[in-house]
């Protein structure tokens, strides 16, 4: 239940900062909401024109997000840890498009700005919360046990003899021995005296 909680509280945590992150300076005091999402594919590297917002970084972003709340709604670490890895890819393909078009890749003043730090932290939170998630449990199958069962405890259960070697005349447990006298006589219908 903890683990849960912590779980879905660090991957939401993280989808607020990387949806957040656009909103932010991402390099030179440029938003990540001006920076068109189609720079990142080209072979020219990010370019100083606008962007809509939806066809900016807000759109795999937002993407990421929605994915991390889907995962955490079904409680699966895979999709968790996939909205973390979407939101660290962009940024890295961002930063790798960033210096080939400006020659260079500074931090702070005219460089990286809080709107990168902000993606980056969003992507670690969602991955550290798909390794605290517990996950969902599996299903049984029919005619598999509700609990795992410690067969180890138990002296020799499959066995009338210690798994040492040694023998035993009375069986484990405390059971009575089989006598099997009662069972030899053979059956002899009542006789009717008519």
């Amino acid at each position: 239940m903890f683990r849960t909680m912590l779980g879905s509280l660090l991957a939401l945590a993280g989808a607020v900062a990387a949806v957040w992150s656009p909103f932010r300076a991402w390099y030179g005091g440029r938003h990540g909401s001006d920076i068109r999402v189609d720079d990142l594919f080209t072979g020219v590297g990010v370019t100083p024109h606008g962007a809509a917002l939806l066809g900016s970084l807000f759109l795999p972003l937002l993407f990421a997000a929605l994915l991390a709340a889907l995962g955490v709604l079904l409680r699966s670490r895979p999709v968790v840890a996939l909205a973390g890895l979407v939101v660290l890819g962009f940024t890295v393909l961002w930063m790798v498009r960033q210096a080939q078009f400006s020659h260079s890749l500074t931090a702070g003043g005219d460089g990286l700005d809080t709107g990168v730090a902000f993606a980056v932290l969003g992507g670690l939170l969602m991955c550290a919360a798909a390794f605290v998630l517990p996950g969902r449990n599996r299903p049984l199958r029919y005619g598999e046990p509700d609990l795992p069962v410690d067969r180890g405890e138990q002296p020799y259960p499959y066995d009338d003899q210690p798994p040492d070697g040694t023998t035993t005349d009375t069986p484990p447990y405390g059971l009575a021995p089989y006598d099997p006298a009662p069972y030899d006589t053979p059956y002899e219908p009542p006789s009717s005296n008519r």
